[in-house]
């Protein structure tokens, strides 16, 4: 499973995309996407995706189910 970014919560602060070990973190539009082919949530490198901590963002970053 990957993780996504809710565009309507995303203030375009970048936190994210510095973050993520796997570079699946673009900006797109002003906001920015995670690719899900290149998440892995951090499995390997983190306990928790370092995305979500980053995240300045209430539930921006969630779980792609």
């Amino acid at each position: 499973m990957a993780y996504k970014i809710i565009a309507s919560k995303c203030t375009a602060c970048a936190s994210c995309e510095d973050v993520c070990p796997n570079l699946a973190i673009r900006e797109k539009d002003g906001f920015f996407a995670i690719n899900p082919k290149k998440c892995t949530e951090c499995s390997g490198h983190f306990d928790t995706p370092q995305c979500v901590a980053a995240c300045p963002g209430y539930k921006t970053i969630v779980p792609d189910a």
